[in-house]
């Protein structure tokens, strides 16, 4: 740690050079009574060195982490976005494809709502997946259960609507009612939501969020871009071109 802080100490104080570059490197043969002189000789003089180096460290670390998130978005591009166990709405032929994770008693979800009805009014060729990700206690994890199960009455856009717009926590209760509203037979929406299909959309939405680091919802993957939280509908409209863009 004393070397690595000394090495960046060099590249900071010092303009970037040949020379600069070789003299950091030989801080690796030098004992560790000279590191520990020279590291403490450059902070006591540049005392302001210890933020910019935690401030480069920290930059480091975001670019790896978003090297890590971009071969990730790339290794899971069909799951992502050409998952048959996956709800689709919009044009199922769009050339851009947009992937929201999502939870129904999220208040942030609710407030995209909007937002994504707005793009699919604006823009022809969008797709949208819906990745339900139940991550706000049982009444999350029943709600996406009966969304999921709601397909074999084709009636999942329905329904998803539906609890996007309920102002109240959805719970066993509140989704069943909901469900009962949007013509859904009760008796065997339970008995689908113990399908394997339902476990298998969950835990995959699990996998994929924790791969590309989304740690919150709403969180929307547009190309090789990943939005967390609640964007702007420009954002949203700048992510689009920017895909479309990189199709070109």
């Amino acid at each position: 740690m004393k070397r690595l802080l000394l090495k960046l100490c060099i590249l900071l104080l010092a303009p970037l050079s040949v020379g600069t570059l070789a003299f950091a490197d030989t801080v690796e043969t030098m004992s560790e009574e000279k590191v520990k002189e020279l590291a403490l000789e450059a902070i006591l003089e540049n005392p302001e060195i210890i933020e910019l180096a935690i401030q480069r460290l920290q930059q480091m670390q975001r670019e790896r982490d978003q090297a890590a998130v971009v071969a990730t978005l790339r290794a899971q591009r069909a799951n992502l976005e050409q998952d048959s166990n996956a709800p689709v709405i919009g044009n199922p032929e769009g050339d851009i494809t947009l992937v929201e994770f999502f939870d129904y008693n999220c208040p942030y979800c609710k407030r995209a709502k909007p937002l994504i009805e707005e793009l699919l009014k604006t823009d022809p060729n969008i797709r949208v997946v819906f990745r339900e990700w139940p991550v706000l206690g049982e009444g999350s994890v029943f709600a996406a259960r009966a969304a999921l199960a709601a397909r074999n009455q084709d009636k999942y856009e329905e329904i998803h609507w539906a609890l996007m717009s309920f102002r109240g926590r959805a719970e066993e209760e509140s989704v069943l009612e909901i469900a009962k509203e949007v013509g859904l037979d009760i008796e065997k929406l339970r008995a689908d939501m113990q399908a394997e299909e339902v476990n298998n959309h969950i835990l995959l939405s699990m996998q994929l969020a924790e791969g590309l680091n989304i740690t919150g919802t709403p969180s929307f993957v547009i190309g090789d871009t990943v939005l967390p939280g609640l964007p702007t509908q420009a954002q949203l409209a700048a992510a689009v071109s920017e895909a479309r863009e990189a199709k070109e």
